[in-house]
Formats: C-alpha cells, sequence, structure tokens
C-alpha cells in the first residue's frame, strides 16, 4: 500500500478537476461543497453551489437565514435534512466559535450533519490533519486495490480500510485524500467500468490483475422499503395555487407541498368531495426515497372558492419563493404542458 502514495499524488497534481470549491479551499466552501455531493452528482451541484454562494457567501449569512429561503435555495437537490443541519451547525460556530469555522476533527465532527467522512475531509484538505475521508469513491478504490471481496456497506470493511490508509497517510493528506477520491471518481468508476489503463495505481492492483473489476467492490443491500400510494393535486382558483407546509418533523419536513392525500382517489371520489369547474387528469409518478417508494397519481381541479386551510399563491409566486420537493415536480411540469391547462 505504501507504494501508491507517491504516484497517486503526482497523477493528481496534473489531472484534478477545476472545481468551484478548490479555489482557495476555505472551510466554508469546502463544508458545503461536501453537504451538497452527498448523494448528489458533481455537475448537477455546480449550479447550486454558485447559488447558494452568492446569496450566503458566509457562515454568517448561512445562521441567519430563513429556513424557507434556505429550503428555496436547495430545492432539487433533496434530503433537505442536509440543509436544515448546515444552518444548525453555522449556529453553532458563530455562538460557540466566534464565526470561525473549527480547525480539528474532534470539533468538527460535533458539528450537527457532519460524519467522519465529512470531518475528515474538511480537517484533511483545509487544516492539513492526517486523518482519512472514506467515502463510497474511496471504498470502490480500495477495494479494487486489495481485491476484497467484503461487503462495503458494512462498517467493519469500512474501518479495516480507514485503519490501512492512516497507516499510509502521507504529510500532504489532504491533498492525499482529494486524489484517492478524484481517482474513485473520473477513473476507478462503478458499475464494472473502469478505465484501468488510465489508472496511476494499475500496476498495484489486485482486481485490474486478475480481472475482478467487474465483480469488485461486493455491495449487499439489505433494506426492506416501504411502498406508499398518494393521489396529488393541483388546486387552482383564481389565478392562485393551494400549497401547504408539511409538518416539522419527517419527511421532507418544514417543506411545502401539494395537497395530497393517502391511497389513489378516482375522479369520482374527488368531484365529490370539491365540487370541481375543470378537472384534469396529469398521469402517474413514481419518487424514490432511501426507504420510501411514493407511487403517485396527480390531478389538476379547478374549484370556485379557495379553501382556508391552504397557503394560495401565484404560480410565480410559487416558482420563486416556495421550495417544492422533487417528489411533486413531475405534476406540476405536466401541468403547465397540457395543452387546454387553465394554469396561466
Amino acid at each position: 500500500m505504501k507504494k501508491i502514495v507517491q504516484p497517486l499524488l503526482e497523477w493528481f497534481e496534473t489531472h484534478q478537476r477545476e472545481l468551484p470549491w478548490r479555489k482557495d479551499r476555505q472551510p466554508y466552501h469546502v463544508w458545503v461543497s461536501e453537504i451538497m455531493l452527498q448523494q448528489t452528482r458533481i455537475e448537477a451541484v455546480k449550479k447550486y453551489y454558485a447559488r447558494f454562494m452568492e446569496e450566503l457567501p458566509d457562515i454568517r449569512s448561512l445562521s441567519q437565514v430563513s429556513e424557507d429561503r434556505l429550503l428555496k435555495l436547495w430545492e432539487g437537490l433533496g434530503y433537505y435534512s442536509r440543509a436544515k443541519n448546515l444552518k444548525k451547525a453555522a449556529q453553532t460556530v458563530m455562538e460557540e466559535y466566534n464565526g470561525e469555522f473549527p480547525h480539528s476533527y474532534e470539533e468538527i465532527i460535533k458539528l450537527s450533519g457532519i460524519g467522519e467522512y465529512t470531518a475528515g475531509a474538511i480537517a484533511s484538505v483545509c487544516f492539513n490533519e492526517k486523518v482519512t475521508a472514506v467515502d463510497g469513491n474511496v471504498l470502490r478504490v480500495m477495494a479494487r486495490l486489495s481485491g476484497s471481496r467484503e461487503n462495503v456497506l458494512l462498517p467493519q470493511t469500512k474501518e479495516k480500510f480507514k485503519k490501512e490508509l492512516q497507516k499510509i497517510m502521507p504529510e500532504q493528506s489532504g491533498r492525499f485524500n482529494e486524489a484517492l477520491m478524484e481517482l474513485g471518481e473520473t477513473v476507478c468508476l462503478p458499475n464494472g467500468s473502469p478505465l484501468c489503463r488510465e489508472c496511476p495505481l494499475a500496476e498495484y492492483c489486485v482486481s485490474c490483475r486478475d480481472g475482478l473489476t467487474a465483480e469488485i467492490p461486493v455491495r449487499i443491500k439489505n433494506i426492506r422499503r416501504k411502498k406508499e400510494e398518494k393521489t396529488v393535486l393541483i388546486l387552482y382558483c383564481n389565478g392562485r395555487i393551494a400549497i401547504e407546509k408539511r409538518l416539522r418533523k419527517g419527511l421532507l419536513s418544514g417543506m411545502y407541498q401539494f395537497p395530497n392525500f393517502e391511497g389513489f382517489c378516482t375522479e369520482e371520489e374527488l368531484k365529490a368531495e370539491f365540487q370541481p369547474l375543470k378537472v384534469l387528469f396529469l398521469g402517474k409518478a413514481k419518487h424514490i426515497f432511501t426507504h420510501i417508494d411514493w407511487y403517485m397519481q396527480g390531478y389538476c381541479l379547478e374549484i370556485a372558492e379557495p379553501l382556508k386551510e391552504y397557503l394560495w399563491v401565484t404560480p410565480q409566486e410559487l416558482t420563486e419563493n416556495y421550495a417544492l420537493p422533487t417528489a411533486f415536480q413531475p405534476f406540476w411540469k405536466k401541468c403547465h404542458s397540457l395543452p387546454d391547462s387553465f394554469i396561466e
């Protein structure tokens, strides 16, 4: 393993991508980018990162932003608890560290929403602390290098690789961690399709040597998924759309949504309940969360009088000011695209 350090660092110097958060490696920039990159591809994150930094350029502004505005800036990234934890952590930094981001792994990991990987990435990249930062990309690289058939989703497998990396961690810890992640993102690709001819570590890789890259890493999931059926309504009245705020706890907490009901309602049931002037069926959609799958059908209903239990906003206000979960976006887009739609 010691032999991989130098060729990896040399490769990174010439092959690293130009990313906005790498320009200065300030803790705030690295922190926000790492949180955004959880469950999200780099190319998709770039535009969100730029918009976020334009409006919230520092820890103080993040600590003071309203939750509605924060969620609107985060709209489209999903996993909205990440954004809420960002603000909570920013408030902690302002209150307990006088606005200066903590410098050590042990202090960083105490902040809301920051786990071992993110703490290791910030501590090593920004403060050159000799700690590991092991994400899915690094696990894949390590499994293929060693030819390991251990399940990389198990905590003990991750701990094993962390210990191996800690033993060879160079003084340039941040560069080394970034290089491993970069290699996993751009060369040691998933799904059995790595670019081994471009890999600086190919001569040390057991999987490359033995033709095992399609079989390694081993990922065995054991998740029981819950399925929920929902009817989603876009209620329209006098040029405004009905929305409501979700509860403070649970899935998509604190976000705005279209009214929706458990189960699949028929058009006849909706007519009896709302007595709409017009009804349009918007089709079906599916959205996958971590442990829940939503199976949805949508309707657009024009009604004569606004119902008091909802907040009524214009389409422009909905687009500009309210964070709408990605799960509901297909129905909103479909409503706009219908030729005879009554949504202006």
